[in-house]
């Protein structure tokens, strides 16, 4: 199997040194760059490719919240575990956010570091045992946003143009014929949009569609409607 190949971000170098001793020694494991500032993460990410990157969020120049996004883009296949100083929840949602799989700190290194590793490089996401809490509120309000965007959500803007135009004439009270005569469809094809769109729309009825195109501003009350 091969090597995992490790890229330790990290500005003090003491500190560098004994990851790589803890790391190097453990087989599977291989470190291969070191990288003292953001700018230097950055270059080497992109010129070694390496599976892992050990980063740390206290870094001159660009910080390790700075290099995130960019990491994303010019080593989208390197997991990233955060290794800082920092046990703030508010530094641990937004590393998660922007793309980090991990984050453990400096103070637990020495006894989770090794379980992080495997785990992130596994695909999992690997948070501080102190920290889980925090992981936890950032989920739930994170599936709150997301249900609260899906109600909200125009289902208008779901309908494809073809769906559109046919959903039009059917609130003018045209008939599938005459619709398919307008937009040179065969009659099938337009039941096949009609019913479609009024199943994206949630309606059953011509009655309800005309009240919600009237509510979408498609009609005005004083529109021809048959």
């Amino acid at each position: 199997m091969p090597d995992i190949r490790i890229l330790l971000a990290d500005d003090h170098a003491v500190l560098r040194a004994g990851l790589r001793l803890l790391l190097d020694g453990q087989p599977g494991l291989a470190v291969v760059g070191e990288a003292g500032d953001g700018r230097e993460v950055l270059e080497l990410a992109q010129s070694l490719r390496p599976d892992l990157i050990l980063l740390d969020l206290t870094m001159p120049g660009l910080s390790g919240m700075d290099v995130l996004p960019s990491l994303r883009k010019i080593a989208p296949n390197a997991r990233v575990l955060v290794l800082t100083m920092h046990d703030d929840e508010s530094y641990l949602r937004q590393a998660l956010r922007l793309g980090a799989s991990g984050y453990i700190l400096k103070k637990a290194a020495d006894t989770e570091l090794l379980s992080a590793v495997h785990a992130v490089c596994r695909g999992e996401v690997y948070v501080h045992s102190a920290m889980m809490h925090g992981l936890i509120d950032m989920i739930i309000v994170d599936r709150a946003h997301t249900s609260k965007e899906s109600s909200s959500a125009d289902p208008w803007q779901e309908l494809s143009e073809r769906e559109y135009e046919v959903i039009k004439y059917v609130t003018r009270g045209h008939t599938n014929a005459e619709i398919a005569t307008a937009l040179a469809l065969s009659i099938k094809t337009v039941e096949t949009y009609r019913a479609r769109g009024m199943e994206k729309l949630g309606l059953r009825t011509r009655a309800q569609l005309v009240q919600a195109a009237l509510a979408k501003g498609m009609l005005e009350p004083d529109d021809d409607v048959r």
